[in-house]
């Protein structure tokens, strides 16, 4: 594993969409979010694709990546990910080059493969649930070629000559694998699936060959968190998430809840440890105690970059929680920066 130092602080953005509000609030509020964190010293802030859920407004990143270049001037602004599959890589090419000739050196295109929804809204987007049709290094070598302008007979405009930088995301072995062998930059979804971290990362660093893109590699890590001036204050912020994941879970995705709505929720024996266990790796709680679990984090995985996930019902308490952990540990994640 290497040394470890202080690692730059990220932000993985859903849109959340709250119980009493709407999407276009809550694509304000990432805006919004946006501007803050650009101020705060992080160093990228990311969207993610999901469709089919109430609850998150993040459907279309490139449309939202451009807005949020547009009211920042030198945060880097990305996805977390697009779902390649879910698109032709001919029309991700002509997007992110128009972003990066738009916003040059500051624009992400993180990769992945799952559909980001349920079975039935997958295949209203694929069209094709055939697995032969999901070849993610196909497709992402077709993608790699529009943006390097060497696909036969077929010039991306502005995609040729306006390569974003390429990550891929993963919750699993096979991106970790994947993004080693290619010299990629690699971000995993430790938020989601814990249990797989250290073996992914271990993996990728094994797996790792320099390419001109990288000379070694460089794992980010995406945590959930939430930071409140008191530990009693950041659990009932966190309950909502534990309840909306539920929902999800169970096929009932809706819109976020307010704390008093899970407080008052009556979870039977079994629901009560699915929630704890999916939020048993959420780093949650004043500042001192976000501050030793991020670096225990940090320490255990090695990780290159920390990349804060944050879901609160009020948009007021997630940017304090941003600034609040910003504090924390921002004087370490500048020097890394």
């Amino acid at each position: 594993m290497p040394s470890v130092g202080p690692a730059p602080l990220s932000v993985l953005d859903l849109a959340p969409v709250s119980s009493g509000s709407t999407p276009a609030d809550a694509l304000r509020n990432s805006l919004d979010l946006a501007r803050h964190v650009e101020r705060l010293g992080y160093t990228r802030h990311w969207v993610a694709e999901h469709h089919n859920m109430p609850g998150i407004a993040s459907s279309s990143p490139p449309v939202l990546i451009a807005h949020i270049a547009s009211v920042t001037e030198t945060i880097r602004v990305g996805s977390g990910g697009v779902m390649l599959p879910n698109h032709q890589p001919l029309v991700v090419a002509e997007q992110f080059g128009m972003l990066e000739a738009l916003h040059p050196g500051r624009i992400d295109l993180g990769i992945g493969r799952a559909p980001g929804t349920d079975q039935i809204t997958a295949a209203a987007l694929r069209r094709s649930m055939d697995p032969a049709a999901d070849d993610l290094p196909q497709q992402l070598g077709e993608l790699v070629a529009f943006f390097e302008g060497r696909y036969p007979r077929i010039t991306a405009v502005p995609g040729a000559g306006h390569k974003p930088a390429i990550w891929l995301l993963g919750s699993s072995g096979f991106s970790a694998q994947l993004a080693g062998q290619l010299g990629l930059p690699f971000s995993f979804a430790h938020h989601f699936m814990p249990n797989n971290t250290l073996a992914a990362l271990d993996l990728y660093r094994r797996s790792f060959r320099p390419s001109t893109t990288l000379e070694a590699p460089y794992a980010k890590i995406g945590v959930a968190a939430i930071c409140a001036p008191t530990d009693e204050e950041a659990q009932w912020l966190h309950g909502p998430g534990g309840l909306s994941f539920l929902r999800l879970r169970s096929g009932r995705p809706g819109t976020f809840p307010t704390p008093e709505e899970a407080a008052a929720h009556e979870y039977t024996e079994a629901e009560r440890s699915f929630v704890d266990g999916w939020q048993s790796s959420h780093v949650v709680g004043s500042p001192e105690t976000v501050r030793t679990g991020l670096e225990e984090l940090r320490e255990r995985t090695g990780a290159d970059e920390l990349m804060i996930t944050t879901m609160t019902h009020g948009h007021t308490e997630r940017v304090r929680s941003y600034e609040l952990i910003a504090e924390a540990l921002g004087d370490r994640a500048a020097e890394a920066a």
